[in-house]
């Protein structure tokens, strides 16, 4: 679909939530957009990110990314990674966009901070992000990626919502693997929003009964320091400790209805290598003074049959952008501008530096105990839409970045001609042609 007198054509990198919205906010300015996606399937961390559990709200989302990918003057182009299959310069150069907007997430799991670690990669060390997405390919029959058993007492080295979610996969795929010995069959979703104590007294079982370890999340801060619900930069002091205070009572709920282990104030020291494999970790004992972590003198092993790591999401590096440590090298964190390339924005947590759906810099205030209590599946109410904030703070975005590019020259007929000449070439390469046959022909698992 093509708007018949676009002033600007823009690049968008990833079609999620993000991408989604930057594309469907510029057309609606009367911009032609390109969003340009690595994978056959735009949803990026709903679909990969956020747990199968999560069915109603992720196949909500399915709908609204294509309402957005299908309006008039939107072309999806897939199975396109820009680095690889385009270049970046080449985009910005040769292409002829009036701009590039960066909206490809955060999906390079930050490396376990204890040296050599890397090193046991598949030997006893996993990351959060290829665990999660076999967990929800679990069933996709097309699915290539590596693959995981989960093992009770495992160690989970983070804090936050994602590593709580790594913790309920543990707990609910342990448990149904130990009520399977005993002839007991139990779904995965149904033993999600249930709980496992509620779910086992059912058969007359306690968790005791299944002889289950069950795994601990090891946090370097205090449990009411866990970044679940936001402390507004005013808070005042009562406000920021009933903050504290909902933090921890969130944790309570998870615990208790999935139970998993929390221990708090530790950090990982050294690694403990039996053979060529991981088989647990020193932890340092922490303190938490003015809002710093210090380490102190105590040490402490733990043995466990796999470490999880489960300490944030950072963006894929894509060449020909510059880098500053583990994040792009933004010179303006509020609309993520690159130095050297006046074309270029940024939108989503590929700014943020996070990895989850919720993570939103500017909206995180929005964020609730109570939105997080249903996130986590341990709220009275049906599930809320957490990528709302996300989806506002895009918005935002969008609306500042559509401002900036409608300060340029309107693009000139002969490159707009060029840049669908190319996108319609790149379409026939990967064998796409329209975006609801496309989908229908990869379908989720």
């Amino acid at each position: 679909m093509t708007n018949a007198n676009p002033s600007h054509c823009i690049a968008v990198i990833g079609g999620a939530v993000a991408g989604a919205e930057v594309a469907g906010k510029l057309a609606e300015s009367g911009c032609e957009v390109v969003v340009f996606e690595q994978n056959r399937r735009p949803y990026g961390k709903i679909e990969d990110g956020l747990p199968r559990w999560h069915v109603a709200l992720r196949n909500k989302e399915y709908a609204s990314i294509g309402e957005r990918l299908t309006m008039p003057g939107v072309h999806f182009v897939p199975l396109t990674r820009i680095g690889e299959d385009v270049g970046f310069r080449d985009l910005i150069d040769d292409w002829g966009f009036s701009g590039v907007v960066l909206a490809n997430g955060a999906w390079r799991d930050r490396s376990l901070p204890v040296e050599g670690a890397d090193d046991y990669i598949g030997k006893g060390l996993i990351y959060q992000n290829p665990f999660i997405i076999w967990f929800n390919h679990l069933n996709d029959p097309s699915y290539d990626g590596p693959t995981f058993e989960p093992q009770d007492g495992a160690i989970v080295v983070g804090g936050g919502l994602a590593s709580i979610d790594v913790a309920k996969v543990l707990m609910l795929e342990t448990t149904r693997a130990a009520l399977k010995k005993r002839g007991i069959e139990v779904d995965m979703v149904e033993l999600e929003v249930k709980g496992i104590p509620k779910t086992l007294a059912k058969h007359d079982l306690v968790f005791e009964d299944l002889g289950l370890e069950g795994c601990t999340i090891y946090y370097r801060r205090r449990q009411e320091d866990m970044p679940l619900v936001e402390i507004p930069e005013d808070a005042s002091a009562e406000r920021e400790q009933k903050v504290r205070g909902s933090r921890r009572k969130v944790l309570d709920k998870a615990t208790e209805k999935y139970r998993f282990n929390i221990e708090e104030l530790c950090m990982p020291d050294e690694l403990i290598v039996e053979g060529d494999r991981l088989v647990g970790l020193k932890f340092r004992r922490t303190r938490a003074e003015d809002g710093r972590v210090i380490a102190t003198d105590e040490t402490f092993d733990v043995r466990g049959s796999c470490v999880i790591s489960s300490i944030g999401s950072i963006p894929l590096p894509i060449e020909g952008i510059p880098t500053k440590g583990e994040l792009f090298a933004f010179t303006d964190w509020e609309l993520g501008r690159l130095e050297g390339f006046p074309s270029v924005f940024s939108a989503g947590n590929i700014v943020t530096g996070k990895g989850n759906i919720i993570a939103s810099r500017k909206h995180a205030r929005r964020v609730t105990e109570t939105m997080i209590e249903s996130f986590l599946g341990v709220g009275s109410g049906d599930r809320a839409n957490p990528t709302n904030t996300a989806r506002e703070g895009a918005i935002e975005a969008a609306d500042q970045i559509a401002k900036a590019i409608m300060k340029q020259p309107p693009i000139t007929p002969k490159a707009l001609a060029t840049i669908r000449t190319r996108v319609a070439n790149r379409q026939k390469q990967v064998g796409y042609t329209d975006f609801e046959t496309w989908i229908k022909e990869s379908p989720a698992s």
